[in-house]
């Protein structure tokens, strides 16, 4: 694929053996569609809301970011404020830095990249391009990534549909599932983050779990009491009415899917986006040797719980 990259390791981010007696915690994975920088936003536009979508990630501290509609200019912004992420991922316009960008962010002090990418949701997805019926080129960008404490392996995507081209959704889901088949690992666990705009009840979605094999984690998560899922896109309004839930994450079956939540945070009325992050609580397969008995992983999760 167009934008492959082989992540060189740095002396300091070398891969650490399995331990024996390696347990690693629960990882939160995090989707945001951070929306783009335009001045028609005027006092909701990317200078006003920086601080503090930046100020939630550094709270949540996800271990994998995917991210969409992201100028080379808010880019620059997030490296510079999240040195611990190495952001993979290239503009929808080039593979590189032109246009849109659906990036992932993945933290260096938990995981090596092995290898990553971005390709075009469209007939032609190794170079630039506008698949079937969308008004715009659409990317997915992907990394397959070891975790250094026991080795763990886990491939990432991160992509952003069409908010116009229905078959165009209908044709990504099937172009993702296939690639998907066609890139995942035998040993490898899988997470699927994005801004979908679409509900995981269309056909689109539907036929991309069934075939990719893969489980919403909203509805594979442990239950809270009472727990309702608001609106991820909120168009600016803190508190939007419910139904619109087109962010989600998606992991294969072998993850433990701890909890999963709409972080719908505002501050003086003002949100940092006009979606609200979603963020999953994962476990991945136990590595050989982790022995993590009962009530103490009951208290890693609680103590993980966002």
């Amino acid at each position: 694929m167009l934008a492959l990259i082989a992540v060189a390791t740095a002396a300091d981010e070398t891969t650490a053996k399995p331990r024996a007696d390696a347990c690693p915690q629960p990882l939160l994975a995090m989707t945001y569609n951070i929306r783009l920088d335009t001045p028609a936003d005027g006092e909701n536009s990317w200078v006003h809301r920086r601080d503090l979508l930046i100020a939630q990630i550094q709270t949540l501290r996800p271990a994998v970011l995917g991210m969409q509609e992201v100028l080379p200019n808010q880019r620059a912004d997030l490296e510079s404020a999240l040195p611990n992420f190495v952001f993979v991922g290239g503009g929808r316009d080039d593979g590189k830095l032109a246009g849109e960008a659906s990036p992932l962010a993945i933290d260096r002090r938990l995981f090596r990249i092995e290898s990553a990418g971005t390709f075009w949701l469209s007939p032609t997805p190794d170079v630039p391009s506008v698949g079937w019926d969308a008004a715009f080129r659409r990317v997915a960008s992907w990394a397959h990534v070891q975790r250094k404490q026991d080795g763990a392996r886990l491939l990432v995507i991160n992509t952003h549909w069409d908010h116009i081209g229905e078959q165009a959704r209908v044709e990504s889901g099937k172009q993702l599932a296939g690639w998907i088949k066609d890139n995942l690992g035998a040993r490898e666990s899988l997470v699927l983050l994005g801004d979908f705009n679409t509900g995981v009840e269309t056909p689109a979605i539907a036929q991309m779990i069934e075939s990719a094999g893969i489980v919403p984690t909203a509805e594979g998560a442990r239950a809270l009491p009472e727990s309702r899922a608001p609106s991820t896109f909120n168009a600016y309004d803190p508190l939007p009415a419910p139904g619109k839930v087109i962010d989600h994450i998606f992991a294969s079956k072998g993850i433990d899917i701890i909890r999963a939540m709409v972080i719908a945070q505002h501050t003086n009325g003002r949100v940092a986006s006009d979606h609200f992050p979603v963020v999953a609580l994962l476990g991945l397969p136990a590595t050989p040797g982790c022995q993590l008995r009962p009530a103490a992983a009951s208290r890693a999760n609680k103590d993980m719980t966002p």
